[in-house]
């Protein structure tokens, strides 16, 4: 199956737009916390439910969606995923009581741990050596799409009202269902790999068992799984209470907000590109490469993150250059691990595997949220904000010094083993 370059340019340009505009919605709900929390008279701790509630919908959900996505075709799939996304996005809109928009907003998870079948596709579309920066421009959609939700939460809400806001990103998930259902086409697992360059008709691989209890034997895997319990613990402190953080606690109106958080998160966004490139530049040196980026990228982010959030309440020009450093090496890991995990796992299990990493990831970090409002709460945003943060980022790098001695020798095994996948094909072929 050939496939002319621009097309594959096509579909990333289409999985961008479903990340952007899915992101906006699940991320819009931190920026209207305030108006949230007073239209349903809650606290802290109450709106710390509402996130963790669709963050262990998603976490549950993850091991199935990454099976059916190496069982089915993953295009199709994804066009469900938004479809999903579109109504959960409505009903929440619609929900009246506090108890009624804990269930639709949990509801909204259904889709959030549907990416896996966007990564893999794209495996298949793009080989080992471009997937770092495939990643990462795909990855810039997220913090995008956090900016494009903090404009409306400021500037369209107010007037429109948060439900008619909820309203319209539904709306859009249900026609990106459309577009990915017509126009994205499915790609033979492993096509994209180096050793089936000059292999016409390649075998067809199918999940397997043995294949996915594999995953679990590969001593990388037992520290990207680590890092990412980890990992994912300061993402949604940030994500859904930065936003309050500065305006409770630093006594910021919505336009120093706008004016503070908008370069922060342009620069979050170049630095999903950044470490994707970065990473697969280190990658050609080294196959330690992508570990290396990523271990710098946390052990940084904490640092400035610590500074920025200690610099006094009047030095404004100091944290936001501070918080633009932080920005820009957050997230300098997330695209490595996901090229990690392809690096080491063969194609037809990829799904699954990042679907357990996910799983792992947000079986811990789905009740950040709530541990974030149960400190703030007790003592302020601050303390709750820094504590998780630090902590979970100082582990991180812990665990990816762990994962060095191993990538090595995990890589070597998958390339043995396409090699004498595509040796047969050719034998066969013969």
């Amino acid at each position: 199956m050939k496939t002319k370059k621009s097309y594959r340019w096509f579909v990333v340009v289409i999985f961008f737009f479903f990340m952007l505009l899915h992101q906006t919605d699940k991320l819009l709900i931190g920026p209207l916390k305030s108006q949230i929390s007073a239209d349903f008279d809650i606290t802290n701790t109450q709106f710390g439910m509402i996130i963790t509630g669709a963050l262990v919908v998603g976490t549950i959900l993850y091991p199935i969606w990454g099976y059916l996505y190496d069982r089915y075709a993953r295009a199709k799939l994804l066009a469900l995923a938004s479809f999903i996304w579109g109504a959960t996005t409505w009903l929440s809109a619609i929900a009246r009581t506090f108890p009624m928009f804990v269930a639709t907003r949990a509801s909204t998870g259904v889709d959030d741990s549907s990416y896996p079948g966007i990564y893999t596709l794209i495996a298949d579309y793009f080989g080992p050596n471009m997937r770092g920066k495939v990643y990462g421009m795909l990855q810039l959609a997220q913090p995008i799409g956090y900016l494009i939700g903090m404009v409306l939460a400021l500037m369209v809400a107010p007037g429109l009202g948060w439900r008619n806001v909820f309203y319209i990103t539904g709306g859009l998930g249900l026609l990106l269902a459309i577009l990915i259902f017509f126009f994205v086409k499915e790609m033979p697992r492993g096509k994209a790999e180096p050793e089936f360059a000059d292999v016409e008709e390649m075998t067809q691989f199918r999940f397997s068992w043995a294949e996915a209890k594999e995953v679990f034997k590969k001593r990388t895997m037992w520290f990207v799984f680590l890092q990412g319990f980890a990992g994912v613990f300061p993402w949604n402190v940030i994500t859904y209470f930065f936003f309050d953080y500065l305006e409770k606690e630093r006594g910021y109106d919505g336009d120093a907000i706008l004016f503070t958080m908008a370069p922060v998160i342009l620069v979050l966004a170049a630095g999903y590109f950044v470490g994707g490139a970065a990473g697969d530049a280190a990658f050609k040196r080294t196959r330690k490469g992508r570990i290396l980026v990523s271990s710098a990228g946390v052990l940084l982010g904490a640092l400035f993150l610590f500074l920025a959030i200690q610099t006094p309440i009047d030095a404004r020009n100091t944290f936001l250059v501070l918080m633009l450093l932080t920005a820009i090496f957050m997230p300098l890991s997330s695209p490595n691990v996901i090229s990690t995990v392809y690096d080491v796992t063969v194609p037809e299990v990829r799904s699954t595997a990042q679907a357990v990493e996910y799983f792992i990831e947000n079986g811990g970090a789905a009740f950040a949220p709530l541990l974030a409002g149960i400190i703030a709460d007790a003592t302020n945003l601050q303390t709750a904000i820094l504590s998780i943060c630090i902590t979970a980022w100082l582990l991180c790098f812990l665990f990816y010094l762990g994962a060095l001695f191993f990538i090595d020798h995990d890589i070597q095994t998958l390339r043995d083993q396409m090699q004498k996948r595509a040796a047969k094909d050719r034998l066969q072929q013969a």
